[in-house]
């Protein structure tokens, strides 16, 4: 329906003309269909069962005692806890650190025992180059 608008002297159409929407929305179609074979999906890298990642060490664990004596126990090993000096501590560290160079070593102090006394083996430890370091606590019984 055209309309005449005496005053301006325009005619009002109401209608649109999609003729040149559908021309580009062709032109779209094949350049997609052109350049979607020259696409290389990405390819997904699957693991395979030979290179699974190795179980993680366990860490050799330290104790505090409240007269302030040193307590080891290696977790891999199993065995009891044994008391050791300081300079017989960083020689165990040392071995195991020899075979792993991760290898982790936690600290357990009383709880009466000072802050100052595990601050004191944690620096001793990280001096001599042990890289994993860290504290053990108990969780709190509900």
């Amino acid at each position: 329906m055209i309309t005449n608008n005496k005053r301006s002297g325009h005619v009002l159409m109401n209608q649109i003309n999609v003729v040149p929407y559908i021309d580009v929305m062709l032109v779209l179609l094949v350049i997609f269909m052109v350049t979607a074979p020259l696409v290389n999906p990405g390819q997904v890298e699957l693991p395979q069962i030979g290179n699974t990642s190795a179980p993680p060490t366990q860490p050799m664990e330290v104790s505090i005692r409240r007269d302030k004596s040193l307590w080891l126990r290696d977790r891999a090993q199993g065995g009891p806890e044994r008391k050791v000096t300081r300079k017989e501590l960083l020689q165990a560290v040392q071995q195991k650190q020899a075979a792993n160079a991760d290898q982790p070593v936690v600290i357990a102090a009383d709880k009466d025992v000072r802050y100052e006394a595990v601050l004191e083996v944690m620096d001793l430890l990280q001096q001599n180059q042990v890289k994993r370091v860290g504290l053990l606590a108990r969780p709190r019984g509900g």
